[in-house]
């Protein structure tokens, strides 16, 4: 177990972002609450699940909803309601722990993110308690359903849910993983597009096969790879690539970026120019809050399980939807799943059909044997 400085804490969002895929929350709005735990001398412990002990009770704290900015319609509608001062996903760690009568031993990100996994850090800091060193997605999802939590048969309930208004419900059960997306969807969207969740209480022992295990440290290395080469004044997006064992897809610049917020996502498509070896050729990425599947020249290319992840062609800082913009130069990174998602039950519920793509699943290094 080690205690984690604010450069390794700002390398873990910075390399959860890349793997966020576009979504996973604001890194902008993460890296805040981690200087600001550390500004207050609060730490952060990783620990690897061997290292916790099997009967400690793991909680995931989040947020689910749309990444959408906020309307002016939506801003207004709101504006007589009070606001809490705690973080919404620490106020529902803290419900669930007290609904079940037991204290937090640690708290696990629910998916790699800039924002998602930095609601685990500061609720590690916050409640004094380790984060594992591991994930129930291994990169940014849309739906709760998209968890190995639920690949594994470990329950989502009970689970507990608060928002930024200071309303706070327990849920005991749920009919299926399904029917807890439609409730904390409904529930976000009736408060400002953002819930505060802890769910997924589970014994430390429970965790070996359950997660991804060694994702924090994986998102680490690629921020620190990032970092590295910006300061030696090297190519950041291949330092990630390398990193993360990845390959390239494309490189162009945006011409038209579009999105829209529909029922709690964020829906919306990037469309790239090619430049340099890909000039003449043509890109599409569309997203459901994180990057579902590419086209290059109206042929398939890359879908999920596999991560799609857009990244500023100079600095390699990612990009997080939709803050995209008309005229930015963009590199396309693509990374393999994790091994969880690739089997017959991970693809049925996060694989190309769920993209809109009709074919069977490609993994993605099986096209790009060298690398491109």
């Amino acid at each position: 177990m080690r205690t984690l400085t604010l450069q390794t804490l700002e390398d873990i969002l910075l390399g959860c972002a890349v793997l966020g895929t576009g979504g996973g929350g604001s890194l902008t709005k993460g890296l805040e609450m981690v200087r600001a735990d550390a500004a207050a001398a609060k730490r952060v412990r990783l620990a690897s699940i061997d290292e916790l002990p099997a009967d400690a009770l793991v909680l995931s704290p989040y947020f689910a909803g749309s990444i959408s900015p906020l309307s002016p319609e939506q801003i207004a509608a709101y504006k007589d309601l009070p606001r809490v001062t705690e973080l919404e996903s620490i106020i529902a760690a803290r419900a669930l722990a007290e609904y079940l009568g037991q204290q937090v031993g640690a708290v696990i990100s629910t998916e790699l993110g800039g924002g998602n996994t930095a609601s685990a850090l500061t609720a590690a800091a916050n409640l004094d308690v380790p984060i594992v060193d591991g994930d129930p997605a291994g990169r940014s999802v849309p739906e709760l359903i998209h968890s190995t939590f639920y690949l594994s048969g470990v329950s989502i309930t009970p689970m507990a849910v608060a928002n930024q208004f200071g309303d706070v419900a327990i849920i005991k059960k749920v009919v299926n993983d399904f029917r807890a997306e439609s409730l904390v969807r409904a529930m976000a969207v009736a408060s400002q597009n953002k819930m505060g969740v802890a769910d997924h209480p589970v014994r430390a022992g429970r965790l070996k096969g359950a997660v991804v295990d060694g994702a924090i440290s994986h998102a680490e290395k690629i921020g620190a790879a990032i970092h590295e080469a910006r300061a030696k004044g090297a190519d950041p997006v291949e330092a990630v690539r390398k990193a993360g064992g990845g390959f390239r897809l494309f490189r162009g610049v945006v011409t038209r970026a579009t999105w829209k917020d529909e029922a709690g996502f964020t829906l919306g498509e990037v469309r790239l120019k090619g430049t340099d070896e890909w000039a003449g050729s043509e890109y599409l990425v569309w997203y459901k809050n994180e990057h579902m599947a590419s086209w290059r020249d109206g042929r398939p290319d890359a879908t999920v399980p596999d991560l799609i992840c857009l990244l500023d062609a100079k600095n390699g800082q990612p990009l997080i939807n939709p803050e995209v913009t008309e005229g930015a130069a963009v590199a396309v990174v693509g990374f393999p799943a994790p091994a969880a998602w690739r089997n017959e039950r991970g693809l049925a519920i996060f694989g190309p059909k769920y993209a809109g793509v009709d074919r069977e699943y490609v993994p993605i290094e099986n096209s790009r044997p060298d690398g491109r």
